[in-house]
């Protein structure tokens, strides 16, 4: 594992747009339904939310301990598994290193800047540089090698500190969390609940009462493509694309199985291709999931501007 060659530092600012983040809700509700001995640390003096303005404190702190960056999506399962793993081995390995935990929607420069193209990519940063880690879930197993390659790395470089260490205990902890509106809060214990149905009215409701709520419009739109995929068997819903390229339905349920792995541009490719080569109801009902799965990435990321472009050319 070494420090890719023309890859500089993480740049200390960043314009966030302020998506919902339903990771950290929908973990929990996973996590809440396995047996109590399976279940990650509820907390962590070791595990911050990145931000604007704490992101130039890990970039400094990664002098000290190797700050790991545990790059996910919302509507990623398997991010959520990877994110449980990380956070036990930050609570074990008891200040050795920092993670510091991202949502690739709301965040899409932080993603930009490691040139992570799916959910979950995991890299790290030692002395400010970025190290590679790995993409996609692994067994808890490998995720530890990883992580003990890691601090090799990171003890060959100097940086052998510990967040135990007095004043470096915890620079980067986040701030309180703003209160929720009434009925996102409501959208989010139904989450928690695994109650998607539930947290989609309370969005509608919310969207009903201010219909400019960009917050809940992503927010439903995130918890639509959740229930979409309960239960979804991806080998089964892959071979349906296949052998259906022109069923509306079976092209985008393997978009959505496309976006929840984080292959976010072939999501897009996919509708806008569909969309390109057919018409009436079933060309209207691609546009309509298509501006939906954008609102998910986010409106400011580059790809859903690349995809927007692309949908003007199929429509016209």
């Amino acid at each position: 594992m070494s420090t890719p060659a023309g890859r500089g530092n993480v740049p200390p600012s960043m314009n966030l747009h302020g998506a919902v983040d339903l990771a950290a809700v929908k973990a929990r509700a996973e996590a809440a339904a396995r047996p109590a001995a399976d279940r990650p640390p509820a907390a962590s003096p070791y595990v911050v939310q990145v931000t604007e303005q704490t992101f130039p404190q890990l970039i400094q702190l990664s002098a000290t301990v190797p700050v790991i960056v545990d790059l996910g999506a919302s509507w990623s399962e398997q991010s959520a598994q990877v994110s449980a793993v990380l956070e036990a081995a930050a609570i074990d390995f008891d200040g050795r290193f920092l993670l510091a935990k991202a949502d690739l929607q709301a965040q899409p420069q932080i993603a930009q800047a490691f040139q992570a193209q799916a959910a979950p990519t995991v890299v790290a940063v030692v002395k400010g540089q970025p190290v590679p880690m790995f993409e996609g879930a692994l067994p808890a197993e490998q995720i530890r090698a990883f992580i003990d390659e890691l601090l090799k790395v990171a003890e060959a470089n100097g940086v052998t500190g510990s967040l135990n260490d007095g004043a470096q205990a915890s620079p980067a902890a986040p701030a309180a969390e703003p209160e929720l509106p009434p009925l996102h809060q409501e959208a989010f214990d139904a989450i928690e609940a695994g109650n998607y149905a539930a947290a989609a009215a309370a969005y509608r409701r919310a969207l009903a009462e201010q219909p400019a709520d960009a917050d809940a419009k992503a927010g439903l739109a995130q918890v639509e493509l959740m229930q979409r995929l309960e239960g979804a068997d991806a080998a089964a819903v892959r071979t349906a694309g296949a052998e259906r390229p022109d069923d509306v339905e079976a092209q985008l349920a393997v978009a959505d199985l496309d976006l929840s792995g984080g292959h976010v541009e072939d999501a897009f490719a996919r509708v806008t291709s569909f969309i390109g080569r057919s018409g009436g109801e079933d060309k209207e009902t691609a546009r309509k999931r298509l501006l939906e799965l954008f609102e998910i990435v986010g409106p400011t990321d580059p790809r859903v501007t690349k995809a927007r472009a692309a949908l003007a050319r199929a429509l016209f």
